[in-house]
């Protein structure tokens, strides 16, 4: 007697896009004498709305690192795969980054600097680990307030290193992404900080070409909407702002927040108070959406509102928010008259 040969066909689709809202899913399928499908959703990533096949960013913490942001310091390592990155300013009106990872791990991150006042208010809702390399001795107990396991350069070890080829101090350190992760840090994972729109979803605001934000000291930063790659392409000190391989930044959404600094912006110690409330600009999918962010406490996330009260929705992808104080103009190029506005915040 002749026997019956069971065939099983697994068929395991994966699919991600500009929009990439989708709950993906893994579909297989068992051909027997009943055919049956079990659907597996493909997990998404916390801190990008994107899908995440290899499910590692819901094991691991938020890992937040203080990034260089002066002429020195450029290129930059690592932060093109970042989730978020705030952008704030410190002393001098220069300005710095707090790169905050969870679904990517880079092999190098860096420059890593010193920490801030403003890092405590920034990492408060989301945890994790923070990493810096030192600081002043008020900075380093603001964020040994905060919910987050601290690494600095004396309590790394291998996780972070110094590159004194081509580069000199302090602008030569950096992290290993892994061996920074393996500190553990908790919440696991770390919450959702925005709202992501659904595919196809149309985006109540005006199409937007480009954007100049006028941080003082000559650190101003301008954004150029990209179509191809449905991103907005950033240019630093007069140049596109690119990683050492070569990868152009190009966040998929730009968060504007007009927030009060305690103490006097541009001046040591000062801290961003991102409690309250206050405007905001969003750019994203290539329009531009204004309202207002509210956090009521320190430990919640903030909230983007429009016009009309409803929470902003994103694009999947990599947010960058800009922490400007109200003395920092905004100018805004339309599309397609090319009619420029600007705002004072």
């Amino acid at each position: 007697m002749r026997r019956l040969l069971i065939t099983v066909t697994v068929l395991v689709v994966l699919a991600a896009g500009a929009f990439a809202g989708y709950h993906f899913s893994r579909s297989t399928s068992t051909t027997s004498t009943v055919a049956t499908t079990t659907t597996v959703p493909v997990p998404i990533a916390p801190l990008t709305g994107l899908p995440d096949p290899s499910g590692l960013s819901a094991t691991r913490s938020a890992l937040t690192v203080k990034i260089e942001n002066t002429p020195e310091a450029q290129p930059q390592r690592g932060i093109n795969h970042a989730d978020v990155i705030y952008e704030e300013i410190v002393e001098g009106c220069i300005t710095r980054l707090a790169a905050v990872f969870n679904s990517s791990a880079p092999s190098q991150i860096g420059p890593i600097r010193s920490v801030r006042r403003s890092d405590r208010e920034i990492v408060w809702p989301i945890g994790g680990l923070f990493t810096y390399s030192g600081g002043a001795p008020y900075a380093v107990h603001s964020i040994a307030t905060a919910p987050v396991k601290t690494i600095d350069e004396t309590s790394a070890g291998s996780a972070m290193f110094r590159d004194n080829v081509g580069r000199i101090a302090p602008n030569n350190l950096y992290g290993v992404g892994l061996k920074l992760f393996n500190f553990g840090g908790t919440p696991v994972p770390p919450p959702p900080l925005f709202q992501y729109r659904a595919p196809g979803a149309k985006i109540a605001g005006p199409a937007v070409t480009s954007f100049h934000i006028g941080f003082a000291g000559g650190y101003a930063v301008s954004y150029f909407w990209n179509p191809t790659s449905y991103g907005w392409d950033r240019t630093m000190f007069n140049q596109p702002d690119v990683t050492v391989d070569g990868t152009r930044l190009s966040p998929k959404n730009v968060v504007v927040m007009t927030v009060h600094y305690l103490g006097q912006v541009c001046e040591l110690g000062a801290e961003a108070n991102l409690v309250g409330t206050g405007k905001v600009q969003v750019f994203t999918g290539g329009h531009e959406i204004n309202g207002t962010w509210k956090r009521a406490q320190i430990g919640n996330v903030t909230t983007y509102y429009d016009a009309k009260g409803h929470v902003i929705d994103m694009t999947p992808g990599q947010t960058w928010v800009e922490l400007i104080w109200s003395g920092d103009p905004v100018s805004v190029k339309l599309a397609p008259t090319s009619v420029t506005t600007t705002t004072k915040k």
